[in-house]
């Protein structure tokens, strides 16, 4: 569900929070219909906003409908497939999670993904009611959030219709967990990863709060849109990145390479109509480079009302490069592509794949992993694929097979790029029949 009206103004006018320039990436858990995220898109904010299938039907569709973001996901008993430290707010309005049971354990992991200094916007009837069980509910929240040393900083009030928010602060140091009376909820050993995030069981503990200069989650980003194209401070020059040089000239050289493309290529030299392309994935996404198609649109005059937003996709098995996309004002999430991806059929309008399906196909099935791109993209939508000339030949025969039209290929020595369109075809039912027979 969604605040409404004079009270998202409300929260919109909070200075601390500063929409759209210190908070850039929030997470909107049990969004409905993610109204709260479509609000904030034009306000130079980007939200994930999830739900799951069961509770909330198919309301995330209806928000990927609409071009907002989202994805179908559950807080039950894994982490969320995001690293540590890399929202600015996380906000939940109705979304009838049982934060204060089992010590916490949900709540706590919302204090792993929130960075130290990011905000809880929490409204519930036990904000606002006074009934027997919200009150109860209310009462253990405040020991709970006490417990964790998040700080109440307000609680807005909608002057219409009594709805409530309560916003808290989560610290930026460790002062007050040390002086704790009590070490509940405990704080996690020195060797559990915080950013461990893809198929690991919840924890119920706290993490440090980063207080090394050097080390990511010590310091808040840059304010938007500064941090798109600054390299993050705890990249240093003693660190390797994914193409073996330093890290802050990796991140650059791949800032630049995809400025490049983007400009030269994907703008105007592959026959996409941008107007029609506002959902976008890329598949293997290394430091958030395709998200510069957002900031390409910005400065092209042809394409200066155009407005898209890209799921970057880190593979389980890449170095993990998701925290510094969350660092520039992006986001994403992890996945391992030999299984399918939490989104409803025909969701996206666009897919870019830079070399993940040579690299999938020596772990899986690469005929699943293409039925999987068909079943997330819209028809008429389109796929752009990097990879080796082999890889790109395996590709074209199989989107073939699926009338998919490819609207151009070129090779150069051993790398190529394809375009291709999903039709609006589909096999007949005899057809699916044989298929499975064979």
């Amino acid at each position: 569900m969604h605040l409404k009206g004079s009270q998202t103004e409300e929260l919109l006018s909070m200075p601390d929070i500063a929409w759209g320039k210190r908070s850039r990436v929030v997470l909107d858990v049990g969004c409905g219909v993610a109204s709260f995220g479509g609000y904030l898109f034009d306000k130079d904010v980007l939200t994930m906003s999830f739900a799951p299938k069961d509770e909330h039907e198919a309301q995330v569709q209806f928000a990927l409908e609409r071009g907002i973001p989202g994805i179908s996901a559950v807080m039950g008993t894994k982490r969320l497939p995001f690293p540590a430290m890399v929202f600015d707010v996380v906000h939940c309005a109705r979304c009838r999670v049982p934060w204060h049971i089992e010590g916490g354990k949900l709540l706590l992991e919302l204090n792993r993904v929130l960075r130290p200094g990011g905000f809880f916007v929490w409204s519930a009837t036990p904000v606002y009611q006074k009934l027997a069980d919200d009150v109860a509910i209310w009462n253990a929240m405040t020991e709970l959030m006490k417990s964790m040393c998040w700080e109440l900083v307000v609680i807005k009030r909608d002057v219409v219709n009594r709805v409530a928010a309560a916003i808290y602060k989560k610290p930026t140091s460790n002062d007050c967990y040390e002086k704790r009376s009590q070490n509940e909820p405990p704080i996690c050993a020195d060797s559990e990863d915080a950013n461990a995030a893809w198929n690991v069981p919840l924890q119920a503990c706290m993490h440090k709060v980063p207080v090394d200069a050097s080390k990511r989650g010590s310091q808040w980003p840059e304010l938007w849109p500064a941090r798109l194209d600054k390299s993050p401070y705890w990249l240093t020059s003693s660190q390797v990145g994914v193409y073996g040089r330093a890290a802050p000239e990796d991140f650059t050289a791949d800032y630049e390479h995809w400025k490049r493309v983007v400009a030269q290529s994907y703008l105007n030299g592959i026959g996409i109509s941008w107007s029609s392309v506002r959902n976008v994935m890329d598949m293997r996404a290394v430091y958030g480079g395709s998200d510069e198609v957002d900031v390409m649109c910005r400065f092209a005059a042809a394409l200066r009302d155009l407005n898209v937003w890209v799921m970057n996709v880190v593979s389980i098995d890449s170095p993990d490069t998701l925290p510094i996309i969350y660092e520039r004002g992006l986001f994403g999430i992890y996945h391992n592509w030999c299984e399918s991806f939490n989104t409803y059929p025909r969701s996206y309008d666009l897919l870019h794949a830079d070399h993940i399906f040579s690299k999938t196909k020596k772990k899986c099935n690469l005929v699943a992993v293409i039925a999987e791109a068909d079943r997330i993209l819209r028809p008429e939508g389109k796929l752009i694929v990097r990879d080796d000339v082999e890889t790109l030949g395996q590709v074209e025969n199989m989107l073939r097979s699926m009338h998919w039209e490819i609207r151009m290929t070129y090779s150069k020595e051993k790398e190529g790029l394809l375009c291709a369109q999903k039709t609006m075809w589909r096999p007949k039912e005899m057809e699916i029949i044989k298929s499975a027979i064979a």
